[in-house]
């Protein structure tokens, strides 16, 4: 893959990536010191890419299609949540072309003359990737709508009534977005993108598979019960699971011999706080907080988020998805409520009546449908 430039720039943090919380381990937002790591550990290939099956073989048909043609493929949209592996696609899909690729992200644009800049200088057939394409400026999502579908941006020079706009012609390129938010794409970008790519959580067993190749490129020597337990510990999430491999592996250096096996890996995520089901000390927080002091809910989210000491946006973002995802919380209209596995969870017995379930009374007021 050559031809490999960027267009970085620094770009402001979202709600979950400020405070404490970006020493999460079982954050799925990248690290800054994690680039260069997760660099290596990706692979190059589609046919090397682990889980996404559906994913994978509708993108397979997509450039593969592109290449008989000699012709670039359609815009390529992947959303889903952090770390499933987005980026990566977006590589393997200029690798698979052999094409190069331009790198940058929607919080980097912020006019359309940014936007322009880089259009303007695209290769023929070069792939244009996007990440965090739903956080672009109005006026650069306008001015990509016209190049994705026309291949030319219209250039203003000078202002007011005097501006005259020229368009610039382009050579035929591939947009490659990545967004963790596709509802808020605004329709009309959303609509050009020709192939729409969902990624989602990863089976403990493609984990393992993932771990296992992960395994060999650090120089782990894990054997399959330390696989599997921290691929059981990952949320579903390679980039939880590449992170907790090394942790895991920097303990056995530690305070073994090198070498990974189930006790370690036990030993070493306790230490960290990541418990058999991948919850940490802030989600045990929210669930310990919203049983013991308040029964179980309904509970306002700010009112939780002051009893575990963080902020509201905090635990509405970073905590809640996967407590809601594995069953453990619910949202109400009237609140956050307790589900019984999470009682559960916590060693403790679930209240008479909590079964996840509205109760309905078998009778109403005297004098009510339901009277006698």
């Amino acid at each position: 893959m050559g031809g490999f430039s960027s267009e970085m720039r620094e770009s402001r943090p979202g709600p979950a990536e400020t405070g404490p919380e970006t020493a999460r381990i079982v954050d799925p937002t990248r690290e800054a010191d994690e680039t260069i790591v997760e660099a290596a550990l990706r692979p190059k290939r589609l046919a090397d890419f682990p889980g996404q099956p559906r994913v994978r073989e509708q993108l397979d048909l997509v450039l593969r299609a592109a290449r008989l043609r000699g012709a670039a493929p359609d815009h390529i949209l992947l959303s889903g949540p952090p770390g499933l592996g987005k980026t990566t696609l977006a590589m393997i899909v200029a690798a698979e072309l052999e094409r190069p690729i331009r790198v940058t992200s929607g919080p980097a644009i912020q006019h359309a003359g940014d936007l322009a800049a880089i259009l303007s200088s695209l290769a023929e057939h070069e792939v244009l990737f996007l990440d965090e394409i739903h956080r672009m400026s109005r006026a650069a999502e306008e001015m990509l709508y016209l190049a994705m579908e026309d291949f030319r941006v219209d250039i203003v020079v000078g202002k007011g009534p005097g501006a005259t706009a020229i368009p610039l012609e382009l050579p035929p390129f591939t947009v490659v977005g990545a967004t963790t938010r596709d509802g808020l794409l605004p329709a009309p970008l959303r609509d050009r993108f020709g192939f729409t790519g969902r990624l989602d959580f990863y089976d403990p067993a493609d984990l393992a598979r993932i771990l296992r190749r992960s395994a060999g490129l650090l120089g782990v020597d894990a054997d399959d019960a330390a696989i599997t337990e921290i691929a059981g510990r990952s949320r579903g999430t390679p980039r939880i699971a590449n992170r907790l491999l090394r942790r895991v592996r920097d303990w056995a250096q530690v305070h073994g011999d090198g070498r990974v096996d189930a006790a370690a890996a036990r030993a070493a995520l306790d230490l960290f706080d990541v418990d058999p089901l991948g919850l940490d000390r802030l989600d045990r927080a929210v669930l310990d907080a919203l049983c013991r002091k308040y029964d179980g809910g309904p509970v306002g989210i700010t009112t939780l988020a002051v009893a575990v000491g963080e902020e509201p946006d905090t635990v509405e973002t970073v905590a809640e998805p996967y407590l809601v995802r594995q069953g453990f919380l619910e949202r109400t209209p009237r609140g956050r409520m307790a589900r019984p596995a999470a009682w559960t969870h916590l060693g403790l017995t679930p209240p008479v009546g909590v079964s996840g379930q509205v109760m309905l009374p078998l009778e109403g007021p005297p004098g009510g449908r339901f009277a006698p």
